[in-house]
């Protein structure tokens, strides 16, 4: 009779290393899921609320409502340019990729609003109705930035409520306050809030 060989397993045993890469992956996958929006960035609230008094000092000097309304709109497109360039920065300086998880619902979360906002305004810039954007815009925005907030650090949601209670006010104040809230808005509430996040989450 032959001599009797050991019965050996067709299939490969899987290697401790792969297991490890696995659970790695499956940890952080996890983890990217359940985080939060950690890149708002600080510093770049500070710069967003600095040129916004400048737009309000530029609006209230303007020579009609176009004028006035190309002034905000200007603003609004330098603010989302350095937003997002500090939160690239904060995002790179923190290791982490800024277009997250997180970052998406943090996004999802805040454009309806924002959309909203954009097709009211051109509704009340065509019916000649610009004297109520302050008060559109501000409550907007800050509806966008509480929703967007459920998704980030903590003081986000409270800068959101708080451009809500600014909107309110501005919906009720005479006309003639309307660059001096909206600069308290998107000039002081920024630069507030952008320290606050600048000195409890970094820049």
């Amino acid at each position: 009779m032959g001599a009797v060989r050991p019965i050996r397993s067709t299939t490969e045993p899987i290697g401790l290393h792969d297991q490890a890469m696995d659970n790695l992956r499956f940890i952080r996958h996890t983890m990217e899921n359940a985080g939060s929006f950690t890149a708002v960035p600080g510093i770049g609230g500070i710069v967003v609320g600095a040129t916004a008094f400048f737009a309000a000092f530029a609006a209230h000097l303007s020579a009609g409502p176009r004028a006035w309304l190309a002034v905000w709109i200007g603003e609004a497109l330098l603010a989302l340019a350095i937003g997002l360039g500090f939160s690239a920065r904060k995002a790179r300086r923190s290791g982490n990729a800024l277009l997250s998880r997180p970052f998406h619902r943090f996004v999802f979360a805040m454009a309806p609003p924002i959309l909203a906002g954009a097709v009211i305004t051109v509704m009340l810039n065509g019916a000649g109705l610009v004297h109520f954007l302050p008060a559109v815009w501000l409550l907007l925005y800050g509806a966008g930035v509480a929703c967007g907030g459920a998704f980030s650090v903590r003081v986000v949601p409270v800068m959101g409520m708080s451009f809500l209670a600014l909107g309110a006010v501005a919906a009720v104040a005479p006309a003639a306050w309307s660059d001096f809230l909206m600069g308290a808005g998107f000039g002081g509430l920024h630069i507030l809030f952008g320290w606050m996040i600048a000195r409890r989450y970094g820049g």
